[in-house]
């Protein structure tokens, strides 16, 4: 009986452990927001001159860019993909319809992932059986966590990160990352496309639907002499 306590008690305690150290890398940094340009400048785009309007999308699939998010996104089978909407016409657009969806190369369809889905594969709470473990913790989680268990600074930080603009006012960009949970599948951008839908005009009409080759970011190469941080980059 001795042996068997011991032993339900570790994947316990490990669990703590996990949670105690994710709750310590958040606390020592706050999520900011890269600076973003008009759609137009990025190489991943779909731009549709008649109405005025850009969708672009920047894709967070390396390291050194992912390194903006203390979460481990790309650890964890999450590309993060930064969405830009510039509007050039007289009259706002209407976004509280739109839907994102990544269509690969083999014609899978991912739509972005919810936030339990992120936080369930991020904090690793279930177990193999899908069942999430039971009883005490072996000692106090710090108090830096909300109702279901995740960390504050986690929480905060996809809230600040993730899309959440309604609308895009006349002459304005707005921007935010939508996470893909792509870890099945091996070079997932390469021939992929993101489909944005249900973008609509300030009469209610919706535009046509944009359609962004990923191959356009992949294949980019910057120019020799890059400009100045603060100018805005060359397509």
């Amino acid at each position: 009986m001795r042996i068997s306590r011991v032993r339900s008690g570790k994947p316990l305690l490990a669990i703590a452990v996990i949670l105690f150290l994710v709750s310590l890398a958040f606390a020592a940094r706050e999520f900011v927001a890269p600076k973003v340009f008009p759609a137009k400048t990025y190489p991943a785009l779909d731009e549709h001159p008649m109405e005025k309007v850009s969708v672009a999308v920047d894709p967070y699939d390396l390291p050194d860019k992912a390194a903006i998010f203390a979460v481990k996104y790309l650890e964890n089978g999450f590309i993060p993909m930064n969405l830009i909407i510039t509007n050039e016409a007289a009259a706002p657009l209407v976004l509280t319809g739109m839907k994102v969806q990544l269509v690969t190369r083999d014609r899978t369809k991912i739509s972005p992932a919810e936030d339990e889905d992120i936080f369930r594969r991020i904090t690793h709470l279930k177990r193999s059986g899908g069942q999430a473990p039971q009883g005490p913790l072996p000692f106090p989680l710090p108090k830096t966590r909300d109702k279901k268990g995740i960390p504050k600074e986690a929480y905060g930080e996809l809230e600040s990160a993730k899309f959440k603009a309604r609308a895009v006012e006349p002459g304005g960009t707005q921007s935010g990352f939508l996470f893909f949970d792509v870890r099945d599948i091996a070079n997932p951008l390469a021939g992929a496309r993101l489909f944005v839908t249900g973008i609509r005009d300030n009469d209610g009409n919706d535009l046509m639907y944009f359609e962004i080759p990923l191959e356009k970011y992949l294949s980019y190469t910057p120019p020799a002499n890059p400009a100045p941080a603060d100018a805005q980059p060359s397509k």
